[in-house]
């Protein structure tokens, strides 16, 4: 916890995805932000059978589940950089609306469509 007065040192960034969220964590309290980051570069970065755009896919499909629609946004766009494809990402859809249902499957198709108008497949 921070001590008032004390200036914390400043951290780059404490996500991949640079959400504000977890750059203010960061900041409030970098000691559970260093001790989280292993974990998460764990979590989502190359694995030893997943690659990231799969780990991404995964992720997607929660997210959608969660309603999570900016972060949806967010992992579509790193699955891209990572080479996935608008089918692909369409078909990762697909997969989680089976258990998830209609709102994962709009939430997922909204997010393809937003990255279709930001030119992220051309």
């Amino acid at each position: 916890m921070k001590k008032q007065g004390t200036k914390q040192p400043a951290v780059k960034s404490a996500s991949v995805y640079g959400y504000p969220w977890a750059k203010w964590l960061a900041s409030e309290d970098p000691d559970y932000a260093a001790a989280r980051g292993p974990v998460s570069a764990l979590s989502v970065g190359e694995g030893k059978e997943l690659s990231i755009k799969h780990r991404e896919m995964v992720i997607i499909g929660i997210l959608a589940f969660r309603g999570r629609d900016e972060g949806v946004v967010t992992h579509m766009r790193r699955a891209v950089e990572h080479g996935a494809t608008k089918r692909e990402l369409l078909e990762a859809v697909y997969a989680a609306a089976v258990p998830g249902g209609g709102p994962t499957l709009s939430s997922g198709v909204q997010a393809i469509m937003q990255l279709e108008r930001e030119g992220a497949f051309a």
